[in-house]
């Protein structure tokens, strides 16, 4: 294919990951060794920066803040939650989609990635199949990003393994807390973790077990369907055997009729969607007054998915990796693609990686296989184990300063606008 020179724009959409960055850092470092790709700009809070035409100049920014992003959490260029939905809103929509071409034309777009999820990715094929109707030449690529891990076709997502190598780490921490200060009396202590619709998250607590009789005891998953009476059941249970127990509960559990255990459906996100109102203080409620055992609740919200400071560095390496391959891809004329981490066969961990067309991935939930989960549906199993455990291998080394970690700071010099406001 005939070699296409223009500009190139990335963008950050959904929540943060400890290593969303370093896709960014790799999207630009290896755009600069490619003489068809001219400016390197990077689009402000996700599509709905790129909607107001607001872009910097990352071409710009010096080479060592470039390398910094490697280190340094959250959305360097800003996220949104911002969905082109043609189903149910197709007049805005259309809207949308004119402005968003009239920026790419305006600045001379041809290649455009996208790091995010399954929203992201679905606005990307949105995208890349507009390009073709509208008949614009711009090659699109999605960068997989999401903690929750779960993109299909991809083995795992990047930022799942930083998340997976905190939280094993804090439920460790906790349990040595909670173990430390237990009596006779019992106590328990269940921890919230993030993940909606599926357990990857939650599952990976189980890493923090070096034997079987290792915190955490319980951890419940989205996946399976909460069954109260054998859930309290295993927690005295537990608490008779060791005088405390560790329970890990992702957001999103479900009860037995599919809906949201801690949804409060009087709010609602960006999507629709029941805002979580607290898993773990409902199921402390629970254990307290139905065993009358001293319980406490964790939530660790934001933290999780923005410790860069214990972020892994398998998982660092591999989302520099999906940047580089994105540009690479994309100059070799490839479109409506996502880069895929493909893991090699054999018992050492090794990975490459590989595309996948967009509209395979769009709004497409891969959840925790049930033969990855104990027949009781309390622990993840060895499967899930060898599965894991190569993902959290390696620590970053990240800079410091005054004894803190030392971030990036982007220069952020703006690209003047060349379109009117948009309404």
């Amino acid at each position: 294919m005939a070699e296409m020179v223009g500009n190139l724009l990335v963008a950050q959409s959904g929540g943060p990951t400890a290593v969303i960055n370093a896709s960014v850092a790799g999207v630009v470092q290896e755009a600069a060794r490619h003489r068809c790709i001219g400016k390197i700009y990077g689009g402000l809070n996700g599509i709905l920066g790129i909607l107001n035409e607001q872009l910097i100049d990352l071409g710009a920014e010096r080479p060592e803040t470039i390398e910094d992003l490697k280190f340094t959490p959250a959305a360097a260029l800003g996220t949104c939650r911002y969905k082109i939905d043609f189903k149910k809103k197709p007049e805005k929509a259309a809207r949308d989609m004119d402005r968003l071409f009239q920026v790419f034309q305006a600045h001379e777009i041809r290649y455009f990635f996208y790091a995010g999820g399954n929203d992201s990715q679905d606005t990307a094929d949105k995208l890349h199949g507009e390009a073709i109707k509208r008949g614009y030449e711009m090659r699109v690529i999605g960068v997989p990003k999401t903690i929750d891990n779960d993109l299909p076709h991809t083995d795992h997502c990047p930022g799942f393994g930083s998340v997976a190598k905190y939280n094993a780490c804090t439920v460790m921490e906790v349990a040595a807390d909670v173990s430390s200060m237990a009596t006779d009396d019992g106590s328990c202590c269940i921890i919230e973790v993030m993940g909606r619709s599926a357990g990857w998250i939650a599952a990976s607590a189980v890493l923090a077990q070096r034997t079987p009789k290792d915190p955490p005891h319980i951890i419940l998953l989205p996946e399976i369907p909460f069954n109260e009476a054998a859930f309290l059941a295993k927690v005295k249970a537990t608490v008779a055997e060791h005088r405390y127990c560790i329970v890990v509960v992702g957001e999103g559990l479900k009860n037995a009729d599919g809906t949201e255990y801690s949804a409060d459906k009087s709010r609602l996100d960006a999507f629709g969607h029941p805002v979580l109102s607290g898993a773990a203080e409902r199921l402390a409620e629970l254990v307290y007054g139905k065993l009358n055992t001293k319980t406490r609740s964790v939530k660790l919200g934001y933290a999780q998915r923005c410790a860069a400071h214990y972020a892994s560095a398998t998982d660092s390496v591999e989302a520099g990796a999906c940047g580089r391959a994105a540009v690479r891809a994309a100059v070799e004329g490839k479109s409506g693609f996502m880069v895929k981490l493909v893991r090699n066969a054999g018992a050492e961990y090794r990975w490459t990686t590989g595309l996948q067309p967009l509209s395979d991935i769009a709004n497409v939930e891969h959840l925790v296989p049930r033969d990855w989960i104990s027949a009781d549906g309390f622990m993840p199993n060895e499967k899930f184990v060898r599965y894991a455990r190569p993902l959290i291998e390696g620590e970053v080394k990240v800079p410091t300063l005054d004894g803190l970690p030392k971030f990036a700071v982007l220069e952020r010099k703006t690209i003047a606008q060349k379109l009117p406001p948009r309404k």
